[in-house]
């Protein structure tokens, strides 16, 4: 069995996008995926974020919000900043991945009332779920031929012993 592919969400307060987009890629994603997020400045899991995933049935009412140091020197296949804020604050993570932003605008910023502010919640949602769907199949055809990379790597290096 393969390894799992290892994704960090990254944003400002782990309290909206980054919690969202690890909620969904972990529900998408399923068993391929080992997914995490953190914040440069974490300040709690915004309760509109426990809502709005609990409307598609995912229950993220036990979250919490992470720092971003915690991860730093981990692997990670992609790391996923999700706001202009954390891509300029991001870390350096060893070994190779790849960086990706996705520029999303904030929900927690929008004033009015609660069905307003549940409406924003929702279009992040939504946005992040239209961004995800093909970064999983990506992700997946990408493990994919790196593992047959190794392979072909692997009956080559075969071959060349069997020679001597």
């Amino acid at each position: 069995m393969s390894d799992p592919i290892r994704v960090l969400f990254i944003c400002t307060g782990n309290s909206a996008r980054s919690q969202m987009a690890e909620a969904l890629l972990r529900f998408m994603g399923g068993s391929d995926f080992e997914v995490f997020s953190g914040g440069t400045e974490p300040k709690g899991v915004n309760p509109y974020t426990v809502c709005v995933l609990d409307e598609i049935c995912i229950d993220w009412s036990a979250a919490v919000s992470k720092r971003l140091a915690g991860f730093v020197g981990q692997r990670f296949d992609y790391v996923v900043t999700v706001c202009d804020r954390a891509r300029q604050a991001c870390p350096y993570f060893p070994g190779r991945h790849e960086m990706l932003h996705w520029d999303l605008e904030d929900p927690a910023e929008v004033e009015g009332t609660d069905e307003d502010k549940l409406d924003a919640f929702r279009r992040t949602r939504t946005e992040i779920a239209d961004r995800l769907r093909p970064f999983v199949e990506q992700a997946r055809v990408a493990r994919s031929a790196r593992e047959v990379l190794a392979l072909e790597a692997l009956a080559i290096e075969g071959e060349g012993s069997a020679a001597n």
